[in-house]
């Protein structure tokens, strides 16, 4: 288990946003936690310095491609790349300094799996270059994927088999507990069960950590075999729950 950085960009600024505010047809029930006065660079620069591998940088709409432009170049080949990644623009990600890159909505319509769009990306990225974002939200017992800002529920539910058949098409995961995202409230204990189950490749979990317990609950219940990111707890994102520099010493 280790701790992975982000950055999520929005309007061209990091900002931490609940990510279940998120939506394409208005900013008018967006919640914003934080908005940065720093450059997309300095963070960047900040995960280098520390040897941060592994990060992700998520574009959370438009207008955010000459800020990721600019962490990518910070540090080449350091940090994976999300959102709006498709079969035109993957390579250009990976030419602009992308370690890889995520992607979701792309590979599903009406709620399932496009295989061919998913094949096409494999033959563009190569396995080592493709993280599949398997953001979920919970619906009755089960976790389901969500796409298009996490706002439609896709008919694909997240079981062991499920990460079995995708994992033959990328090398890491990355999971969004999209109810708990950005309100720094706790984790989404029964998700977190599922994934350290699994432990075939990578995954890296992200929503709703603010405290220690929340990551000695991730080391138990994920068996080891689960990464996480912090943001709105964190304090270089405005947090007053954990300090950066303390994951970065005990992690």
């Amino acid at each position: 288990m280790k701790f992975r950085p982000c950055i999520d960009l929005h309007q061209g600024i990091v900002k931490q946003i609940v990510g279940s505010t998120l939506s394409d047809n208005s900013s008018e029930l967006l919640v914003t936690n934080f908005t940065s006065t720093k450059p997309v660079s300095w963070y960047a620069e900040l995960y280098k310095r520390d040897h941060l591998t592994g990060g992700h940088i998520i574009r959370l709409g438009p207008n955010n491609d000459d800020a990721a432009i600019e962490a990518l170049s910070a540090w080449p080949g350091g940090l994976q790349l999300g959102g709006g990644i498709n079969d035109q623009n993957a390579a250009f990600w990976l030419e602009a300094g992308a370690e890889a890159v995520i992607v979701t909505s792309y590979i599903f319509k009406d709620g399932r799996v496009l295989e061919d769009r998913l094949r096409r990306l494999l033959e563009i990225t190569g396995k080592d270059k493709l993280v599949l974002d398997l953001s979920c939200r919970k619906k009755g017992d089960k976790y389901w994927i969500v796409t298009d800002r996490w706002q439609k529920f896709t008919q694909i539910d997240i079981t062991l088999d499920r990460l079995d058949y995708f994992a033959q098409y990328c090398c890491e995961f990355l999971v969004h507990a999209v109810d708990v995202e950005g309100k720094a409230n706790g984790i989404e204990h029964d998700l977190m069960k599922l994934l350290g189950q699994w432990g075939k490749i990578p995954v890296t979990y992200a929503g709703g950590i603010q405290s220690w317990d929340d990551i000695n609950a991730i080391k138990t219940l994920g068996q080891g075999n689960v990464d996480f990111t912090v943001g709105s707890a964190l304090d270089i994102f405005g947090g007053d729950k954990l300090k950066y520099q303390d994951l970065v010493k005990n992690l």
